[in-house]
């Protein structure tokens, strides 16, 4: 990258600055010399003016709608390809050859069966335990498992967990959800993609044969393109974090999924779906919506705005789409909560009041509507966003342990407590 200085001058120090230029977005001032020149910090809470890292995965215009993973637009990847070739992609770079997406398939369902004894790890879980409590015990415990891939320091180790990770992560989610609804677990099947096996291990029962419909896994397939990965968002940032300490990836990953557990960020369809509900019918809404004007009601409009996108959510054009091809397979026409979410959809667009705050449709706005048809209960939701996400997170944290830039993590702070003041023993002590 070429290199530029900018001075900054404060109270009267002054401090020469590199500017750093990406291939797209903005560029960045590299402060990490700022406080030997001036001893000061920089103070941005949520580090909404921060660059956290470098990195060539994901790329995000929030002002455009632009979302690119490894330069690829998430329309294109969404239409044309499926998840374990975006997997690829965002673990190595490229799109694979056919060769290399067979061996990589190969890799993947071959990987797919957790040892049997982690059975025994559900049991130990109330059987009203919430799946992502079971998710974050059980992934962390598979550093416990597979010794043979947490020294971060060997390539191919590394390799290995992440295919574990991406490969295992379906079973376990199937785990959860079949030990929430009290069922037996499935087991993985070789011959089925990704998609479809995940599919079957969820809503499969041993007594009867279970079929699946081709529609719904490419639809479920589609969903979890569509979480792969969205650049340094909190449950990223976490795992980046905790990776830099040296953590094993499994500790890393069950790390990402109890921030993503957070109903700001991966419950926030839960949340959208239950606003849906609570709306109940397209007659209602003129009411909720005069309500979330209100700056004196609680009740805000879920699904609506996002942290970086300031445009329509590209993902969300295309979460619109998969839930019309749902309802129309499973042949729901008159779906309440689809009529609501349409009229919303409507006024969001064309409202001056959303227009100017800028509140488009995101994607949590729909795959809540999907997920209900697909059959998942609510608790399910983050659990699916988890298990998309995981790759993401591991190509970030690939990424993170191959950084010769990269330390451990170590925020500094704004200290506004008390200043030094001296102990002094009470007399009734």
């Amino acid at each position: 990258m070429p290199a530029k200085n900018a001075l900054v001058a404060v109270n009267g120090q002054s401090a020469e600055l590199r500017l750093r230029s990406g291939t797209m977005g903005p560029d960045v001032l590299d402060i990490g010399l700022l406080y030997n020149q001036t001893r000061m910090f920089t103070y941005d809470p949520g580090f909404t003016s921060t660059a956290s890292c470098e990195s060539k995965i994901t790329y995000i215009d929030g002002d455009e709608g632009v979302l690119l993973h490894r330069g690829y637009p998430i329309e294109q990847l969404a239409e044309h390809g499926d998840f374990l070739e975006v997997c690829y992609l965002l673990l190595y770079g490229e799109l694979p050859t056919a060769a290399q997406k067979k061996d990589f398939d190969y890799r993947v369902t071959h990987h797919t069966m957790v040892h049997e004894q982690m059975s025994r790890f559900f049991t130990g879980f109330r059987r009203d335990a919430h799946p992502m409590a079971v998710m974050c015990g059980c992934v962390g415990a598979l550093s416990a498992f597979y010794h043979d891939s947490t020294d971060i320091t060997d390539p191919h180790q590394r390799m290995v967990a992440s295919l574990r990770m991406i490969a295992k992560m379906p079973t376990l989610a199937a785990m959860a959800y079949k030990y929430h609804i009290g069922q037996p677990f499935v087991y993985p099947k070789n011959d089925l993609d990704y998609a479809s096996n995940f599919l079957r291990m969820c809503f499969a029962v041993p007594c009867e044969e279970y079929v699946v419909n081709p529609v719904l896994a490419r639809a479920m397939d589609r969903i979890f393109i569509l979480h792969a990965d969205h650049e340094q968002n909190a449950s990223t940032s976490t795992v980046r974090l905790a990776g830099s300490s040296g953590a094993n990836p499994f500790a890393c990953i069950a790390a990402g999924i109890a921030c993503l557990w957070g109903p700001a960020h991966g419950g926030a369809n839960e949340a959208a779906l239950n606003m849906l509900t609570e709306i109940g019918t397209v007659d209602h809404i003129p009411e909720y919506i005069a309500r979330a004007k209100d700056k004196n009601d609680p009740f805000r409009l879920m699904g609506f705005g996002h942290r970086v996108y300031k445009n329509y959510d590209p993902r969300a054009k295309i979460m619109q789409k998969t839930t019309h091809e749902v309802l129309g397979e499973l042949g729901i026409k008159d779906d309440p909560l689809l009529e609501v979410a349409m009229e919303l959809e409507r006024i969001a667009l064309t409202d001056e009041y959303f227009i100017e705050k800028k509140l488009y449709p995101n994607i949590d706005f729909y795959s809540g509507i999907t997920l209900k048809a697909l059959g998942f209960p609510t608790t399910m939701f983050t659990v699916l966003f988890a298990l998309a996400r995981t790759v993401g997170w591991i190509a970030q944290w690939n990424e993170m342990i191959e950084d010769p830039e990269q330390r451990i993590g170590r925020p500094r702070q704004l200290y506004t407590g008390e200043p030094r003041r001296e102990y002094v023993r009470a007399p009734h002590r």
